[in-house]
């Protein structure tokens, strides 16, 4: 989130209380224009400005020197989030001795994993054991060390976003699987309850 002043915006310049005005409007299972407006408003431009912009930038200008690292560090921890918001789950660091309330995680393991493996279009390309090695050689290796492991390379284009015999993500493809899922996830938050309910949790939290 941005915060200016008293306000925190959350996507572009719609401020918590936005969201919390909009949200009057919401109904799980009711009105599909409110919904749209939901999708549209919040989620997309949330992610475009925050996430699939700076992509475009950095695709765009790049040189071939090293700018696929940024990409896919992002495109990392926008997957965490696409599948934080499906969830409807908000991150928790745990203390000590605590333990995790509904609707929150601590390890984004997991989360992220199950997302690559069961939710298309990614699960056309990933099993439980490609997930995995994605998760620990691709995005904890970016996003701890800003490099890859266990002989894993950043390519542009290729057919699929990963070939898991050559151990090469191809970022172009990534990008267009993502894109693929926000197209998909815009058509089913209209209709689906159990990802409206989601949504309206996961941006609460994001509002609070």
């Amino acid at each position: 989130m941005s915060i200016e002043g008293s306000k925190t915006y959350i996507a572009g310049r719609l401020s918590g209380e936005d969201w919390k005005r909009l949200k009057e409007k919401l109904a799980i299972g009711g009105e599909q224009e409110a919904w749209a407006s939901a999708y549209e408003d919040y989620f997309l431009q949330r992610l475009k400005l925050r996430y699939l912009d700076p992509i475009k930038v950095l695709d765009h200008q790049g040189a071939w020197e090293g700018e696929g690292f940024s990409i896919v560090s992002i495109q990392c921890a926008l997957i965490e989030f696409l599948s934080a918001t499906r969830r409807g789950e908000k991150y928790r660091f745990l203390k000590r001795g605590e333990t995790l309330g509904p609707h929150e995680y601590s390890s984004s393991s997991a989360l992220f994993q199950d997302f690559l493996s069961s939710v298309p279009p990614f699960s056309s390309t990933f099993d439980d054991a490609s997930a995995k090695e994605f998760y620990q050689s691709i995005r904890c290796a970016l996003l701890h060390e800003a490099r890859t492991r266990n002989g894993w390379r950043l390519w542009v284009s290729g057919t699929r976003p990963i070939d898991l015999i050559q151990k090469i993500v191809y970022r172009k493809a990534l990008q267009a699987a993502i894109s693929l899922y926000l197209e998909d996830y815009g058509t089913a938050i209209l209709s689906d309850p159990a990802l409206q309910a989601a949504f309206i949790r996961k941006f609460d939290d994001l509002a609070d």
